[in-house]
């Protein structure tokens, strides 16, 4: 058994990012930039009113003025104003030849035809944007590696965007193992189980973005597993097993992988839960075992497998660690590090009940994964512990 720290190293040095694909812009938010983004025009690309108002000659801002015509957003007439004129303008609509500034509508007065300023703040060039103000052609917009949030896409569209080069999301194949699992909604035959596990790791998936999650069932069979297990490989980026990873007389998951030429990283970890955790690689294709119970599932998705996942992207780690002062007492074996299910509010974590590997329930309850160190054994209430966060949880 090697370490949760050297386990974690060894998934981060065997992981590389997948080759970039071009998607359409509306594709492309939560994706990583693969390429850096120059913009090819000035935004905007001709002086604009940033309001209602009526554009005007600063020179002339002392004056009454004669309202000449009219300019609206979207509008390609060429007007024009001569000293002692102003025109009507509309918020994003283009500057007249000649205004230089914009005033305000709530600060003028309209008398006999005549427009009068009511504005002692108002400086030349007020209420403009100048052309090339968002980005000037040729400049940098968005760098390489840089995320795509709804904002950036929204940014991207601004300067003429449509499509983008990015890292893509991985395609993830879950094989599920176990002759005892029945598909909730079915009624259960004697020794047989609702299996969970899919449903839990599809979701988190869906959560990381990644939507194209397919779902196997496995029999108890080498042979069939083999099979299974060498056609996901062909047809995915990366492969989750769930069961089977142990060293009984139907955990066939180790027998398979070697079988199937993935290369062994590690199997078995020091750590509860999710001891008998399994990681390979094949073709840069990472392949995990995880443990059947769910809990262990799910805590080993979080701490292993969806920072490789996000790596394959070139995604950072969305898994983010906090020091949380503990609210009681815990006592548990030493020579393991344990990740227990707890609540995290304003700085401090609570364990919560139902621990055990096989119950899910706290699990369901939980926004963050707490990390006890492998060579201690009691803690107490006050102390600082490190906290894992859960996505989308807090």
């Amino acid at each position: 058994m090697i370490s949760v720290s050297e386990a974690k190293a060894i998934i981060a040095e065997s992981i590389t990012a997948l080759s970039p694909a071009e998607l359409p812009l509306t594709e492309a938010a939560h994706h990583v930039l693969a390429h850096d983004v120059i913009a090819t025009i000035d935004i905007p690309a001709f002086e604009q009113s940033s309001m209602d108002g009526y554009a005007i000659r600063f020179a002339d801002k002392d004056s009454s003025l004669k309202i000449s015509g009219e300019m609206t957003a979207g509008t390609a007439e060429n007007l024009s104003i001569n000293a002692g004129e102003a025109a009507r303008i509309f918020t994003g609509a283009p500057l007249p030849n000649g205004a230089d500034t914009v005033v305000m509508q709530e600060k003028t007065v309209i008398q006999n035809n005549q427009l009068y300023l009511q504005d002692e703040g108002l400086k030349q060039g007020s209420n403009v944007r100048n052309k090339g103000a968002e980005i000037k052609a040729g400049s940098l917009a968005i760098q390489q590696g840089s995320y795509l949030s709804p904002a950036a896409i929204g940014f991207l569209a601004g300067i003429g965007v449509t499509k983008l080069a990015v890292y893509p999301m991985p395609s993830v194949c879950i094989i599920v193992t176990g002759k005892e699992l029945q598909t909730p909604g079915n009624v259960l035959s004697a020794g047989q189980v609702y299996e969970s596990n899919s449903y839990s790791l599809r979701a988190a998936l869906q959560q990381a973005g990644i939507n194209n999650a397919k779902v196997i069932q496995a029999d108890d069979d080498l042979d069939v597993l083999k099979t299974i297990l060498a056609d996901a490989l062909i047809n995915s980026d990366a492969v989750l097993l769930t069961g089977g990873v142990s060293v009984g007389d139907y955990d066939f998951v180790i027998e398979a992988t070697k079988q199937c030429g993935v290369q062994q990283g590690f199997h078995k970890v020091k750590q509860r839960p999710g001891k008998p955790l399994y990681f390979g690689m094949k073709n840069a294709k990472p392949v995990f075992g995880l443990p059947g119970n769910p809990s262990s599932v799910l805590s080993c998705f979080y701490h292993y497998v969806l920072p490789a996942l996000e790596g394959l992207s070139n995604k950072k780690n969305s898994l983010q660690k906090v020091s949380s002062s503990l609210t009681k007492n815990f006592n548990k074996l030493k020579g393991l590090t344990h990740f227990l299910k707890g609540h995290y509010e304003n700085g401090n974590v609570t364990p919560l009940d139902a621990q055990e590997s096989f119950r899910l329930s706290s699990f369901a309850q939980a926004n963050c994964l707490i990390c006890l160190e492998e060579d201690r054994a009691d803690y107490n209430a006050g102390e600082t512990v490190d906290v894992y966060l859960l996505p989308g949880l807090n």
